[in-house]
């Protein structure tokens, strides 16, 4: 009789996550997500499913630090809106580790690679992306009604401003950009919205 294969579900969700976060989807074959994961090729597919269904459960697994970063700030109620907000870009960018800083975000990574995806991740892709904007738009909608955005300046266009401007800094977080660099970049972009 064999013996159950035994690992750590979470471990294994982390480490192949992070493989198609740093490399993408086309570039983390099964063999890489099999060499991060420790696992062999049987139990990834009879735990996982294929590498569809497993990169939509990374995908998942990666929603679940979406969600703590938006609770530590965004949906936080004891911040202000623009304290709110300051918060989401530190949690996010700023203040995060290099290893996470330089691979980006997954979201981001996967819409750059997404036209080689089937329909049904690219819709899953953007349903996690705009958890993030309506989690922002919300904010700048209080604001708005306070009196705290800009001459001409609504909830709705600041929100698509900062949805940009964190999408660059992931893009740039790649590249190295220096930490101070991205938050002066933050600190304009943010005044110029008040």
């Amino acid at each position: 009789m064999a013996r159950p294969v035994e690992f750590v579900y979470e471990d294994v969700l982390t480490n192949a996550m992070e493989q198609f976060w740093r490399e993408g989807f086309e570039a983390s074959s099964v063999q890489k997500l099999l060499d991060v994961t420790g696992i062999n090729r049987g139990t990834l597919y009879n735990s996982f499913g294929d590498k569809d269904t497993f990169f939509r459960t990374c995908l998942d697994h990666y929603s679940k630090l979406v969600d703590k970063d938006l609770a530590a700030s965004l949906n936080n109620a004891d911040l202000s809106p623009w304290d709110a907000i300051e918060k989401y870009f530190d949690v996010t960018v700023l203040s995060v580790t290099n290893k996470r800083r330089s691979m980006g975000c997954l979201l981001v990574n996967s819409f750059c690679e997404s036209i080689n995806y089937d329909k049904e991740i690219q819709k899953l892709v953007k349903a996690y992306y705009n958890t993030i904007r309506k989690a922002l738009l919300s904010r700048l909608s209080e604001a708005e009604k306070a009196g705290q955005l800009g001459s001409g300046v609504t909830a709705d266009l600041a929100a698509d401003v900062l949805m940009n401007t964190l999408s660059g800094l992931r893009v740039h977080s790649r590249e190295g950009k220096p930490v101070k660099q991205m938050a002066q970049v933050v600190s304009f972009t943010l005044s110029t919205l008040r």
